[in-house]
């Protein structure tokens, strides 16, 4: 059992909860995730581990509630105890020394792209971060960001908060002061918004790095549930990701697979009275 050691809300149905796991913080690499289990019958939930504190042994996860299982989480308070924490799971990012790295979160891929752009600063990299919401109460983790990254640019669809626009917006603007000013591309969030993104860097060629975050149940790639096309060949995002070169993924299909499950999420989420 796991314990809740502290949560804090940090925008509509987004919470950081602190857990206390003390193998997985200190294994924990960035880029790699946990899958959790709140009980013997509840669902496996993959969350990226967003922070560590190796003194206390605990990691935070930050969670959207969307379906039953994460309203649930969202809800839980701090003494609460958490059945399953298993990780860490996944293939570390590939943090290379002195490099140049634009880092692009939309909503909740914040989560995922904090603990990037952090390692890429502490290797040595000059980082630029973007960061985008629908508006600005849906702006996550800007302080954070603005205190490891060398520039942060903060979007709203809506214009409420920072520049007016799309993450891709920013980037194009960024592209059009130097055409390849990046040596690496990293985006976590919405399947449309790392496609978006991947369609701006292909053209120069700059390298596009994403994160996958799709149904997974094991994470030992047995079930198959995560299996994305990469290239054209079959991997599974639990073992072989879940980060992956962006101009490879089959998005279409990707997106396609994913909406499969809605109607059973809804049905969940009515019977739980959420």
């Amino acid at each position: 059992m796991h314990r809740i050691l502290a949560r804090q809300p940090l925008a509509p149905d987004v919470v950081r909860i602190w857990i206390d796991a003390p193998v997985v913080a200190r294994k924990r690499r960035p880029g790699q995730f946990v899958i959790v289990r709140l009980s013997e019958e509840g669902e496996r939930i993959p969350l990226t581990i967003a922070e560590v504190d190796e003194a206390r042994g605990a990691i935070a996860l930050i969670v959207q509630g969307v379906g039953k299982s994460t309203k649930t989480l969202n809800r839980m308070q701090e003494g609460d105890g958490i059945l399953d924490v298993a990780g860490p799971l996944g293939q570390p990012t590939n943090v290379g020394a002195n490099r140049t790295v634009c880092c692009i979160a939309g909503g909740i891929g914040a989560a995922v792209i904090l603990p990037i752009a952090r390692a890429f600063k502490a290797a040595g990299g000059y980082v630029t971060v973007i960061v985008g919401a629908r508006t600005r109460a849906l702006v996550i983790l800007e302080d954070e960001f603005r205190a490891i990254a060398d520039q942060t640019i903060v979007t709203t669809d809506d214009g409420s908060h920072g520049v007016p626009g799309l993450v891709t917006d920013a980037l194009h603007d960024v592209l059009a002061c130097a055409p390849a000013p990046f040596d690496e591309v990293v985006a976590a969030g919405p399947l449309p918004m790392m496609r978006a993104v991947c369609d701006v860097t292909r053209p120069p060629g700059i390298r596009t790095t994403v994160s996958l975050n799709p149904i997974m149940i094991d994470g030992t790639g047995m079930c198959g549930g995560c299996r994305v096309s990469i290239g054209g060949q079959q991997k599974f995002v639990c073992v072989d990701g879940p980060e992956f070169d962006g101009h490879q993924v089959d998005f279409a299909e990707l997106i396609a697979r994913l909406s499969a499950f809605r109607e059973f999420e809804r049905i969940a989420l009515h019977r739980a009275g959420l």
